[in-house]
C-alpha cells in the first residue's frame, strides 16, 4: 500500500507521538509498504536537507505549547502530493492542522482515513489560560467533531477507548498499543556510561524519571517522596531525564528540600542514548496519571528494569506480576514501593516479561495496524457500494 501519515509532531521533536510514528513507519516499510510523512516544518531542520519521503508544511509554534508546531497552510499542496503518490489510505496522528489536512485529502481522494488518538487532552487544559477557557466539555466536542466520518480510530490503551466511547465516538475503535523495537533496548558494549558521565557511584541505588518535564507528569510528587526515601537509602539518586516547562520549578523544589545533590537533571538527551539511561538505573518511576499508554514504561521493561508507576487501568493490567514492578495509589504507597524495588531490583524470572514484551513489540504493532487498514478498506468499499446502489434506486 501507499500510506500517508499526517502529523503535527515528528523528529527532531522529542515526544511519544514522534517515536510512535517513527516505529510505525519502520515496521510498515519492513512489510513492503510505501510510507510518506506529511508533517510540519521544524527550526532544527535546514530547508535544503533531504528527508526521504517526508514532506514538511509551513508552521508556527503552537499557542501555550511552543515546542510543538501547527501548520498554517498546505491543504491543496498536500492533496496534489497525495494524488501524485497515489495514496491508498490516510492515517492521521493529530486532531489539529495536519490531521484536518489529512481528513480533507482522504475525502477528496475517496480513500479511507484512520486516526490514532494519542493524547488525553483533558490532562493538558492548564496550558491554555491556566484552564480557565477550555473545559472537558470542549475536549469532548472537539474530539467528536474530528472523529466524525473517520473509517477507524486506533486507541493505544483501554483508557483511551473508554474515554472515546464515553464521548460518543461512533467510528470503529480498536485498541492497538504502540510497539517498540525491543532490540534497541538491549545493552551493547559501546553505549554511553551514564554513571561515569554524571559522577554517580556504580553501587548507588538510582531511580529514573524519563519524560517531557511538564507539570502533568507529576514529577513533583516523586521529588517530594524522594526526600523520605533518602532517609532510608542515603546514597540513593534520582535522575530526571528530559526537558520542559516544569524543569526550573522542579530544580528549585529539589534545592528547597535540600536534596539537590542527589537529584540530577540531565535536560534533553539524544534519542540514541535513551537505552543507556535505563541500563544505568535500578528502577524506573513515574507519578503521572496523564499517559494514554506510557511508552517509557515498556521501554524500561524492555531494558530489563522494573517500574513503579501510578495506578491506572493500563498500568494495573501491565503490572499484574510483581516480578515486573508495581503500581501505587497514595503518596505513602509510592514511597514504600520505590524503597522495596530499589532493594529488590533484579528481574529473576523472565517468562512473564517476555510474554508481556511480545504483545508490545514493534513487529506486532505493525501487523495489527495493517490488519486494521485492510478492514477499513473493505468497510469503506462496502459502505460506498451500498451508497451507490441506494442512489441508483
Amino acid at each position: 500500500m501507499n500510506i500517508g501519515l499526517f502529523t503535527d509532531t515528528y523528529f527532531p521533536q522529542v515526544s511519544g507521538v514522534a517515536t510512535s510514528i517513527k516505529t510505525l513507519r519502520h515496521e510498515l516499510e519492513k512489510q513492503g509498504h510505501q510510507v510518506y510523512i506529511f508533517t510540519t516544518t521544524d527550526p532544527h531542520i535546514e530547508k535544503d536537507v533531504y528527508e526521504r519521503n517526508i514532506f514538511r508544511f509551513p508552521s508556527v509554534p503552537f499557542v501555550s505549547f511552543t515546542d510543538r508546531r501547527i501548520a498554517f497552510r498546505g491543504l491543496l499542496h498536500a492533496y496534489q502530493l497525495a494524488k501524485e503518490l497515489n495514496l491508498d489510505i490516510v492515517h492521521t496522528q493529530t486532531e489539529f492542522s495536519m490531521g484536518l489536512i489529512g481528513k480533507f485529502v482522504a475525502r477528496a481522494m475517496k480513500i479511507p482515513c484512520i486516526h490514532t488518538y494519542h493524547t488525553m487532552y483533558e490532562d493538558y487544559l492548564h496550558y491554555v489560560a491556566n484552564g480557565k477557557i477550555l473545559k472537558p466539555v470542549h475536549v469532548k466536542q472537539m474530539t467528536l467533531a474530528f472523529c466524525s466520518h473517520l473509517d477507524g480510530v486506533v486507541a493505544p490503551s483501554e483508557r483511551v477507548i473508554d474515554k472515546l466511547s464515553g464521548y460518543g465516538v461512533k467510528a470503529p475503535i480498536r485498541v492497538i498499543p504502540t510497539g517498540i523495537d525491543l532490540e534497541q533496548y538491549e545493552p551493547h558494549e559501546d553505549e554511553l556510561n551514564v554513571r561515569e558521565k554524571y559522577h554517580i557511584p556504580a553501587d548507588a541505588p538510582m531511580m529514573l524519571s524519563l519524560s517531557r518535564v511538564a507539570y502533568e507528569k507529576n514529577i513533583k510528587e516523586v521529588i517530594d517522596g524522594f526526600k523520605t526515601i533518602l532517609k532510608q537509602l542515603p546514597t540513593a539518586y534520582l535522575m530526571i531525564v528530559g526537558d520542559g516547562p516544569a524543569k526550573e520549578d522542579l530544580e528549585q523544589q529539589a534545592r528547597d528540600l535540600g536534596i539537590d545533590e542527589h537529584v540530577i537533571f540531565t535536560g534533553e538527551i539524544n534519542n540514541n542514548e535513551v537505552s543507556a539511561f535505563y541500563h544505568a538505573t535500578n528502577l524506573f518511576v513515574s507519578a503521572s496519571d496523564s499517559e494514554s499508554q506510557g511508552l517509557t514504561y515498556i521501554e524500561s521493561l524492555a531494558s530489563d528494569r522494573k517500574i513503579v508507576v501510578k495506578s491506572s487501568p493500563y498500568t494495573d493490567e501491565l503490572l499484574q506480576d510483581p516480578q515486573l514492578g508495581a503500581t501505587f495509589k497514595t503518596h505513602d504507597e509510592m514511597i514504600e514501593k520505590m524503597i522495596y524495588y530499589l532493594k529488590h531490583d533484579k528481574i529473576t524470572d523472565h517468562t512473564v516479561l517476555n510474554q508481556t514484551l511480545k504483545q508490545v513489540s514493534s513487529e506486532t504493532f505493525g501487523e495489527r495496524i495493517v490488519d486494521f487498514y485492510h478492514d477499513a478498506q473493505e468497510n469503506y468499499e462496502e459502505v460506498h457500494e451500498n451508497s451507490a446502489d441506494a442512489g441508483n434506486q
